[in-house]
């Protein structure tokens, strides 16, 4: 049996970039980085932002503001996992979503594992206005 994605991978890198070096769209060729940048791009897209998926997105940004400390941590807690869960359950298992809400900022800690791997992996995320 062979190691999943044993053939070269690539994807376009996020957030969009010219290669300089290339002259060429700037490329991601580690799996792992990858799938680190499709999480952050739900957590920071918001819903409507997208024309074609309107209702794709976390729009965690907003929560920056909410009032409440913790009852804005819990909310984004929450809506974190079930964004996680709902658009990118075929690449990814989450284990663990925690938030803090600590001044003007949140700290996200979300613990997952890649599925075509089953490799466990951590992200931290400072979001800030």
């Amino acid at each position: 049996m062979s190691a999943p994605f044993a053939a070269p991978f690539t994807s376009l890198r996020y957030p969009f970039a010219i290669d300089g070096a290339q002259g060429q769209i700037a490329q991601e060729r580690d799996y792992a980085a990858h799938v680190e940048q499709l999480i952050k791009q739900l957590l920071l897209t918001s819903p409507g932002e997208r024309i074609d998926r309107p209702d794709f997105g976390c729009g965690i940004k907003r929560l920056v503001f909410a009032p409440g400390g913790e009852v804005a941590a819990t909310l984004a807690q929450t809506i974190i996992y079930q964004s996680l869960s709902k658009w990118l359950i075929s690449v990814i298992t989450v284990h663990e979503v925690s938030v803090l809400a600590i001044e003007e900022r949140l700290e996200i800690r979300i613990g997952y594992a890649i599925r075509a791997r089953g490799e466990r992996r951590y992200l931290n995320l400072q979001v800030t206005p």
